[in-house]
């Protein structure tokens, strides 16, 4: 672990717990490295934030994720939404937030223009494939870290086992799960009231104190006025593009049918992309005729390999049914104009939920038996993020996969006679570099990103 960087940069503006230009600079670079889904996503903000700069405490941070795990839409972008808050006001979560979609954004941008071009996203993909090996030894390391010091408890550690159980071998839904840790983190405390202890979930290394501490009250007061005003104004902003399309290009025009349905998938999206990925493929590819089955599965492979969340599939899914019904207009300006309002329809309700929410959240940190319920989430969240770094390891290191089931066990595996040497070369070397060489994530990522482009030339 690298020491925390010291705030040199002048004292902060009140309100600011670090001056904000220093946590713009460390958003974008975080922005850079949020690639491998929701897992590899939560591992960069562990890494960063709470060991690396000790900006906020590992309790607070896990408090945060808890919440952000029960609202729809991507949970790490909430979540670098709810830190950023925490660090810098309402500005801090905007930029946070921003910054976490968009890098996605532009480069799933620039690769949907490519593939209706030239149909041909070959070195592009090179580069990713070099990159998802060492976002999994990075999700490895995040996974035993978040484990270490959450699961401070053995009922904790059942908790995490059963969430994992639960969603590798059962298939059961994600918000099922989710209910059922917070039921019994009530449960415990209810009837063991000392089970977890004050310090439940801290997990502190000895380490420089962060400045945001585990134990700190927020400053900001929940109140109707200021919720009814950001109720408002949120839902102005989410709505005003819409409303415009549709008087502009007419309500039964793409832009607006796309509009409408995303706004009506972000309100969703439990348990991250995967579980309303399914239920938009089946409507964009049979019921809207935006893009054909093997086009949605390209589209989820970009996504997959380019950083921010794994639901900026959408934005390819409207480029392309933009592009081929652009109505007046002409096929690029379509496709711009539809990827834009689906990105900006699917991500403003994140920054609504948050700044809504925190608030309350923040005053609720103390009151032991919504915290225990809390502490069962952040549980169950470590069984989460490693059901989602087995997912994303099947899909790093195998081209193919399939269901098995058998009565109640459902299990996803891998075609064995389908695993790729060059990605686990990769991916053995990446974990020799993080857990033996202990080498800076942004070196691992860079060395290995030029592993997979000398598989490209190897290949060629």
């Amino acid at each position: 672990m690298t020491d925390p960087q010291p705030v040199t940069t002048g004292p902060a503006p009140a309100g600011d717990v670090i001056p904000f230009r220093q946590a713009v600079r460390a958003w974008f670079l975080i922005s850079l490295q949020t690639f491998g889904g929701p897992a590899g996503q939560i591992a960069v903000m562990q890494r960063t934030l709470v060991e690396e700069k000790r900006w906020i405490g590992q309790r607070r941070f896990n408090h945060a994720l808890s919440y952000c795990m029960l609202l729809p839409g991507p949970e790490a972008q909430q979540l670098a939404v709810y830190v950023g808050w925490l660090l810098n006001g309402t500005r801090g979560g905007l930029v946070a937030g921003i910054l976490f979609v968009l890098p996605g954004m532009l480069a799933l941008l620039v690769l949907s223009a490519v593939y209706l071009l030239w149909r041909d996203t070959g070195l592009v993909a090179a580069l990713f494939a070099g990159i998802a090996p060492a976002v999994l030894a990075i999700v490895a390391q995040a996974v035993l870290r978040v484990a270490g010091r959450s699961l401070t408890h053995p009922i904790l550690i059942a908790v995490a086992v059963a969430a994992f159980g639960a969603l590798a071998l059962f298939g059961v839904p994600f918000p099922v799960v989710i209910a059922a840790a917070a039921l019994i983190g009530w449960s415990v405390h209810k009837l063991a009231p000392q089970a977890f202890g004050d310090g439940a979930g801290h997990g502190g290394d000895g380490g420089p104190a962060p400045l945001i501490s585990d134990e700190a009250l927020h400053h900001a007061r929940p109140s109707r006025r200021s919720a009814g005003k950001i109720l408002a104004v949120g839902l102005t902003v989410w709505w005003l593009p819409v409303a415009a399309v549709a008087l502009l290009t007419g309500t039964g025009s793409v832009f607006t049918t796309q509009g409408l349905f995303f706004s009506g998938t972000a309100l969703v999206t439990f348990g991250g992309a995967y579980a309303v990925l399914a239920f938009v493929a089946q409507r964009a590819v049979e019921t809207y005729a935006w893009l054909s089955p093997g086009e949605m599965v390209r589209g989820l492979a970009l996504a997959e390999t380019t950083p921010g969340p794994l639901i900026m599939v959408v934005q390819f899914v409207a480029f392309l049914g933009a592009y081929r019904s652009p109505g007046p207009l002409t096929p690029w300006a379509g496709a711009l104009l539809g990827a834009l309002l689906t990105t900006w329809v699917t991500f403003v309700p994140c920054f609504l939920f948050i700044f809504l929410g925190a608030p309350h959240v923040e005053r609720l940190r103390h009151n032991t038996a919504i915290g225990a319920a809390l502490t069962g989430i952040t549980a169950a969240v470590v069984g989460v993020i490693a059901n989602l770094a087995l997912y994303f390891a099947e899909h790093t290191l195998f081209a193919r996969t399939f269901t098995w089931s058998r009565g109640p066990f459902t299990i996803r595996l891998p075609e064995p006679g389908t695993l790729s040497p060059a990605a686990l070369a990769i991916t053995v070397a990446a974990l020799v570099m993080t857990f033996v060489l202990k080498w800076p994530m942004l070196r691992i990522l860079g060395i290995c990103a030029l592993l997979g482009m000398g598989t490209l030339l190897t290949a060629r």
